[in-house]
């Protein structure tokens, strides 16, 4: 076995170990989690915060030797979907030190474990490139962009459901361990601002950057990100304006969410799944 062949194997190695690690993390504490919902004992706050922490961790060192080879950039599909989940941990992770949310972890660790677990066991399917700095700063602001909304789609479901929850009268065990109606509310918001905010300097950043839409095939993830940005802004300023929340708000998160999506993620199965 040559030198670089060394280099690479050790390299696989190491990706696997924290891959697996954080894939142990998470559902470790996810299980952990959920038995103390079944005693019926609020799990300590500190223990959780503790386990995401170590988990965030993981997976970041997990996505960094996914996205980063020697031949460049590896922008697949299932890594990205591993780097958006670790951007969600991360944010409800800080947003959490400040509102007690944590019992999303139960939706976001089994997801964050299944994403890491996916990336580790496909194989590429977009070929790594080298890309200039300011590209690799407009796909990072791009990408944190999605990862707000997307945080913001789940957490405008997880609402719907509450609420016709309460309107029912009839919460199960997972609801009552929600924060109240008003802190959702409020989390969402805020995820929307920040992808608003993201996304803005996404569409400004790839104007700047790239001379040719047409050439590089993005004039429908242009199109569909303009479409999304403006359902956005609409949405915040209903809310600002008009007081929009509930239904109404969850509607409009969903219809710029799912922009995104046919923008994004629907170019990227086509071409790198059905295009093969």
């Amino acid at each position: 076995m040559t030198h670089s062949a060394e280099i690479v194997s050790d390299s696989l190695q190491m990706t696997s170990l924290f891959a697996s690690a954080a894939i142990a993390v998470y559902l470790v504490s996810f299980g952990y989690q959920v038995l103390q919902l079944r005693m019926k004992i609020n799990a300590p706050t500190a223990v959780l915060r503790l386990a995401a922490l170590v988990a965030i961790g993981l997976h970041s060192l997990a996505v960094a030797d996914f996205l980063f080879s020697a031949d460049g950039l590896d922008l697949s599909l299932l890594k990205i979907f591993a780097l958006i989940s670790l951007i969600i941990n991360t944010v409800v992770f800080c947003s959490g030190l400040r509102k007690p949310i944590q019992s999303l972890n139960l939706i976001l660790f089994p997801l964050s474990a299944a994403t890491v677990a996916a990336a580790l066991v496909s194989p590429s399917t977009k070929a790594a490139i080298m890309l200039p700095p300011s590209i690799q700063l407009h796909v990072l602001i791009s990408i944190l962009a999605y990862s707000l909304l997307a945080m913001a789609a789940l957490q405008a479901a997880l609402i719907g459901y509450q609420n016709w929850q309460l309107k029912h009268k009839h919460q199960n065990l997972l609801m009552r361990t929600f924060p109240p109606l008003q802190s959702m509310e409020v989390l969402l918001f805020e995820l929307i601002w920040a992808g608003e905010i993201m996304l803005s300097l996404s569409l400004i950043s790839g104007f700047i950057f790239y001379e040719d839409f047409f050439a590089q095939k993005l004039l429908h993830k242009v199109v569909f990100s303009l479409i999304a940005w403006v359902f956005f802004g609409v949405l915040l300023w209903g809310r600002q304006v008009q007081g929009w929340r509930g239904n109404t708000a969850i509607r409009w998160t969903w219809a710029g969410f799912i922009a995104i999506l046919l923008g994004y993620v629907g170019s990227k199965v086509v071409f790198e799944f059905l295009l093969v």
